[in-house]
């Protein structure tokens, strides 16, 4: 692996980290003090430059904030969610903030994503109070609130297929699929039998969700026939809290977790563990893959770093 990129941010804890869709190496992270249970929460902005990375906005919020994420149409916007049930609003052109906050949520809200299709600007948020809401940023109220979810969720993520699909995963220990055009739930998946801490949707097929859960595996869910995975990759040794498929590879995805390490797999191999990445010293939680790069990753941890990095086995072929 190149030499990690790594900005040591004292007294924060690294929740989400996530790449600009626009402008090459910029990327954003949500932090926490005291782990997110107490304190206040930083959304950084960071640029690499050749000698590491540096802070090019530092936004302060009045409690944790525990994920991020970009707009698809201003590169200067982005949105966080945090500890006190609200969204909050940025402009990184801007060296205050925030432009608006979005407050109906009871409870934490724990996810937070920018829709990815064309012809829509939408938020959803997902929280502790087992409510998954949608957001047009430029209207102060929710559009609509979903639910179903029988305990706290955990992750919300956008087809980048399907218009107005998202996915949901809790506590409950199910990945549900909802349709903002039924405003219902179009499938309910028992994916593992413990809490799912995180889904994400492949880039390249637009059946394909992956989950990752407390039982440390992650397993992928065609939803055209969901009575089992169609994978299960393991080895993780503690609970894995965010996954993320590649951008560039159909069959390539990431994994980080409260092991400390980060885990690069390919679902079509019969040996589907590339590599793994231990470089560092308390949980992961924030994992992004580049955009822009074939081969950058960011993550951070609660160790208070934010490292870039290139693993070895997204700079060969196979």
């Amino acid at each position: 692996m190149s030499s990690a990129r790594t900005l040591r941010v004292p007294g924060r804890h690294g929740y989400a980290a996530e790449f600009s869709p626009y402008l090459p190496g910029r990327l954003a992270c949500a932090a926490a003090q005291h782990y997110g249970i107490a304190g206040c929460g930083t959304l950084l902005v960071l640029d690499q430059n050749e000698s590491g990375l540096q802070i090019f906005r530092s936004f302060d919020w009045n409690d944790g904030l525990f994920d991020v994420t970009w707009s698809e149409n201003n590169e200067h916007v982005l949105v966080t969610c945090s500890g006190d049930g609200s969204l909050q609003l940025w402009d990184t052109a801007k060296a205050t903030g925030p432009l608006q906050v979005y407050k109906e949520h009871t409870q934490e809200v724990y996810s937070v994503d920018w829709s990815q299709t064309r012809g829509e600007q939408l938020v959803v948020s997902g929280s502790w109070d087992q409510t998954v809401k949608v957001w047009d940023p430029t209207v102060g109220n929710s559009l609509c609130t979903f639910r179903g979810h029988e305990s706290v969720i955990y992750s919300t993520i956008w087809s980048p297929h399907i218009p107005g699909c998202f996915a949901s995963a809790s506590g409950d220990q199910t990945l549900r699929i909802w349709d903002m055009k039924t405003t219902g739930v179009r499938i309910v998946i028992p994916a593992h039998q413990t809490e799912i801490l995180s889904c994400d949707w492949c880039k390249y097929n637009e059946n394909l969700v992956v989950t990752g859960a407390v039982d440390c595996s992650l397993r992928g869910w065609d939803l055209r026939n969901v009575r089992q995975p169609v994978f299960e990759l393991l080895g993780h040794t503690y609970a894995i809290r965010r996954v993320k498929f590649s951008p560039f590879h159909a069959s390539v995805l990431a994994s980080c977790s409260y092991d400390f390490t980060v885990r690069f797999w390919n679902f079509s191999k019969p040996d589907p563990l590339l590599e793994t990445v231990e470089h560092h010293t308390e949980f992961t939680c924030g994992l992004d893959l580049s955009l822009q790069s074939p081969t950058q990753v960011a993550d951070c941890s609660w160790d208070e770093t934010i490292k870039i990095y290139d693993p070895v086995c997204l700079m060969v072929p196979g």
